[in-house]
């Protein structure tokens, strides 16, 4: 794999970034059910994604890899397309962003332990815990810091 390229998500990408979310969920999100997926997909373009600062994209020659959405230092999204899972896109978008910030804090579903386990791989350590989700769905979260 070429090294991918970086760049700033602007609005008309959103419609891409979700279908990227999409994918990545269906494929680590088990905790899930279909209907729950379909209400956050819908949410993303219009309510999720313009909600975050910073959105940066990882592409290469066959097009999007994957995004990270940043607020300040909190890691508000982490999401790369199932077929380039492994390929090193997630350690890249956070090296990208590392840079300038003191810390980078992040909220994991504690139902997804491969998402977990890539967190504490690269250096992130346990803070803290929620019984819920931002939404109070009974979906426990991971307070990771590095």
């Amino acid at each position: 794999m070429t090294p991918p390229e970086f760049r700033t998500a602007e609005a008309r990408d959103f419609d891409l970034l979700t279908g990227i979310w999409l994918e990545a969920v269906r494929a680590s999100h088990d905790f899930l059910t279909a209907e729950q997926i379909e209400g956050y997909r819908r949410r993303m373009p219009t309510e999720f994604l313009p909600a975050v600062p910073e959105i940066r994209i990882a592409e290469d020659e066959t097009g999007p890899l994957g995004f990270i959405g940043m607020d300040g230092e909190a890691i508000e999204m982490l999401f790369v397309d199932p077929a380039s899972h492994g390929r090193g896109v997630g350690r890249a978008l956070i090296d990208l962003v590392a840079p300038g910030r003191s810390r980078l804090t992040v909220d994991v579903n504690e139902q997804n332990p491969a998402a977990h386990g890539f967190y504490l791989h690269l250096g992130f350590r346990e803070t803290g815990r929620s019984a819920t989700d931002p939404d109070g769905n009974p979906f426990p979260m991971v307070h990771l810091e590095r």
